[in-house]
């Protein structure tokens, strides 16, 4: 693996004075009895009438185009201005932002931070052996993207083309993506988690003919054959020509004329800055493509002020780059900001549940941006893992993939964060780019729900539909999510797919963005997610959301956490199936924690919301990134087997089999 010169894992990178941001910030954090639109954003001096978040918000709404080319001109690094802020028209489908304007999203990520801080550290590679992370400064790292970027280019990549990268979260990954951004090629990240099939397809959709590997994967103490997995997949893809496989163990590989190792090859490049001025796009997981001005601002623009992020901060997203999370909030974001970003290879449970605590302190990490599903993971093993650590380095948490329930919100504000650092349950999709909706930024001390992602973010104005398509204006109400506006980071197609993108995302709202999930709107004007709308549950007319359910059962103490379902009832339509995952050391019967939850559903939801089964499992089917399988559940529930489809991208398969024998065992009751 390509490592820095110094190959010093302890290095630490020569401290730099905060910019004028920075101190705006910490101006504003000393005196909270006050806010000031310019300090917090300074952008904002020249939005007439605006002296505080509410009205700053309503400003981006208002005065959209105004808004955002402000930040545009101050926050990116510009070849060329754009001449047209936005022509967009959510009624056709049409996404287009800063048209006329040429800027290059490596060289603001990377060579404007080398010319005033080339020995800030950039990323901080956490590798899966605990203890051994790597620094690189932005020196460093641009030096790896040029030698990247310059033997791409000696291999015939050229603008337009897309580079498949199959590597799991590390420096090259990072390194790569930038590459391929510096000389005007797409990138397409597949998750490292694939099976050979579905890596294939990825490929052959993307027409790559280039992938960029590694011989294998390092993750929990387990090996993975990422080589393996490509040389199955690419025997299906007559487009690939070429293979760069780096190094990731001593462990050599087996290797075919189209194979190149990569650390060789980019020894013989020099590492001369260069520039191809161009705006090629960038592909992303399930073919939803994002241009580069537009997600490049959003991106940044989210990081900094959701999480609170300024100079000198560490940023621990440990989310995989394979997917939109790791893209914006461990890559670009981050970069964008000139930050200090961790790249995380583990588990949260290797060597054991402290390692996210234990690398919070060595680290020093600031803002920790992770999973419900692993908060409730970790709060199975107790509260002496996070106690262990210190923590007193941590001002922001968050959390991402899908609504945290009460009691996780609680326990990572009360065990991990100290009531101290503000939990912001963070709203945003593939489709959106960035963060849509979340609890900051907000005026000083103003109050955070628990559970709830609560305000739009600047330029945001989301709208509840009813079932008839029309808005509703009222709030205490629910409906399906829509966005009234475009913004800079959405999506701007399906890849080669149009007019599906036309269909998903715009037909069924005609002149709104649909987001594909429900909300509840408060008496405040607060937003909390209740979930995908096809994860609904209509019982005996009464529709009620999987998610919502699920935070009733979490709430039990018994309960580390849970994975409602809905399934065919004769009579009532649909019945309500909850699986649930005990805490370690609980000694109760299961039939009496049946009753207790069936009775906190009737008592906080409706009796129509009772599950009429509840399945214990010892662990849920999740991916390793940690999402909880529902659709595998769905197919069990329905005795279903034979169309489990694709089970590769599992933590451990053999969760499975342990939820068909529990789901046997029920139902021979």
């Amino acid at each position: 693996m390509w490592l820095p010169c110094r190959c010093a894992a302890k290095y630490v990178a020569a401290s730099f004075s905060r910019g004028v941001s920075a101190s705006f910030l910490h101006a504003l954090r000393r005196n909270r009895s006050s806010w000031n639109a310019a300090a917090f954003m300074p952008e904002s001096s020249g939005f007439e009438g605006v002296s505080g978040r509410d009205a700053l918000h309503d400003y981006s709404v208002s005065h959209s185009e105004s808004f955002w080319a402000a930040v545009a001109r101050q926050r990116l690094s510009w070849i060329r201005p754009f001449d047209v802020v936005q022509d967009c028209d959510l009624s056709q489908g049409r996404i287009s932002w800063f048209e006329g304007g040429k800027l290059n999203v490596s060289v603001n990520c990377l060579d404007r931070h080398v010319h005033t801080c080339p020995e800030r550290v950039a990323l901080i590679w956490e590798r899966d052996e605990q203890g051994s992370e790597v620094r690189y400064t932005y020196k460093e790292l641009l030096e790896m993207t040029c030698r990247l970027g310059n033997l791409l280019r000696r291999q015939g990549v050229k603008k337009g083309d897309c580079v498949t990268i199959y590597m799991p979260t590390c420096p090259l990954a990072v390194a790569s993506m930038l590459a391929c951004a510096r000389i005007g090629a797409a990138h397409n990240v597949v998750f490292a988690g694939f099976s050979a099939e579905a890596l294939a397809e990825r490929i052959r959709d993307a027409q790559s003919s280039t992938v960029i590997t590694v011989n294998q994967g390092v993750r929990g103490g387990k090996i993975t054959e990422l080589k393996r997995t490509v040389d199955a997949a690419v025997r299906s893809c007559p487009s690939v020509q070429q293979v760069f496989v780096a190094m990731r163990t001593e462990k050599q590989v087996e290797m075919t004329d189209r194979d190149f190792v990569l650390e060789e090859e980019m020894l013989k490049e020099d590492d001369v800055l260069f520039l191809l001025y161009t705006s090629g796009s960038t592909g992303k997981p399930k073919g939803l493509v994002h241009t580069q001005a537009g997600y490049l601002l959003y991106a940044a623009f989210t990081h900094r002020y959701v999480f609170g992020y300024h100079d000198g901060d560490v940023f621990g997203c440990v989310a995989d780059i394979g997917w939109i999370t790791g893209h914006s909030y461990t890559v670009y974001g981050p970069l964008a900001n000139g930050g200090t970003t961790v790249l995380f290879e583990s588990t949260p449970v290797y060597p054991d549940p402290g390692r996210y605590w234990e690398m919070v302190e060595r680290l020093r990490i600031n803002q920790f941006y992770g999973a419900p599903t692993a908060i409730r993971l970790l709060i199975k093993y107790g509260d002496q893992w996070v106690k262990k650590y210190d923590r007193s380095s941590l001002t922001t948490l968050g959390s991402v993939g899908e609504p945290i329930n009460t009691e996780a919100w609680e326990w990572y504000n009360r065990v991990v964060g100290e009531g101290r650092c503000p939990v912001v349950d963070t709203w945003w999709q593939t489709e959106t780019g960035g963060i849509c909706i979340a609890p900051k930024p907000s005026e000083p001390d103003a109050e955070i729900v628990p559970g709830m992602a609560m305000r739009p973010f600047f330029g945001i104005k989301p709208v509840l539909m009813d079932t008839e398509g029309k808005v509703l204006t009222s709030n205490n109400t629910s409906g399906a999510l829509c966005m009234a506006q475009p913004w800079p980071g959405m999506a701007r197609t399906i890849h080669n797919n149009h007019q599906r993108f036309i269909e998903t995302y715009f037909q069924p709202y005609p002149g709104y963005f649909f987001t594909g999930d429900g909300a509840y709107r408060s008496e405040k004007g607060y937003y909390q997610i209740t979930g995908r709308l096809d994860d609904v549950i209509n019982v005996s007319g009464h529709r009620i959301g999987t998610a919502e359910i699920e935070d009733v059962v979490n709430q039990c103490p018994a309960v580390a956490e849970s994975a409602v379902i809905g399934y065919s009832h004769s009579i009532k339509g649909q019945g309500v199936y909850a699986f649930v995952v005990l805490k370690k050391g609980v000694d109760i019967q299961e039939a009496d924690i049946s009753k207790q939850l069936n009775n906190m559903v009737s008592e906080k939801i409706a009796k129509y919301a009772c599950p009429e089964f509840v399945q214990f499992a010892k662990r849920l089917p999740k991916t390793r990134s940690g999402k909880i399988m529902r659709r595998v559940l769905r197919k069990v529930v329905e005795c279903d087997l034979d169309s489990l489809g694709d089970l590769s991208t599992l933590d451990d398969p053999a969760a499975v089999q342990e939820i068909i024998k529990g789901h046997e065992k029920l139902l021979s009751k």
